[in-house]
């Protein structure tokens, strides 16, 4: 294994657990909001409703990052971490330092963008 492979297992491993560590307390703010009208307004009832509908896209995006992070790590173990999925070239280590779950070079990312239906 390549020794930036550790590095960026490490920066990783680090998302991840930052990461599991704030879902708990996103799944709390995702709980359905009562409607008991004697308690609380009706503009109070649509703010909870919001910050609820928010916290729950939230808690998407988590999810959706946290696949990509034992996607990477994955990758890390089977000895394939740090090239392209699309054109099989390696991944700048630029990117994985930004990205480090990068699964694309900035080529094929950029081709993505600009064709989302491919």
């Amino acid at each position: 294994m390549n020794k930036n492979h550790d590095k960026y297992r490490g920066k990783l491993e680090a998302l991840q657990g930052t990461l599991q560590d704030v879902q708990s307390s996103g799944e709390q703010s995702a709980k359905t909001v009562e409607l008991d009208q004697t308690r609380v307004g009706r503009l109070s009832r649509m703010d909870a409703m919001q910050a609820q509908a928010i916290s729950i896209a939230t808690n998407n995006r988590r999810k959706i990052e946290m696949r990509r992070i034992a996607a990477a790590l994955q990758r890390i173990e089977d000895g394939e971490y740090g090239f392209c999925l699309s054109c099989d070239v390696e991944i700048a280590p630029q990117r994985l330092g930004i990205d480090p779950a990068a699964t694309l070079c900035i080529d094929c990312a950029e081709k993505s963008e600009a064709n989302p239906n491919r």
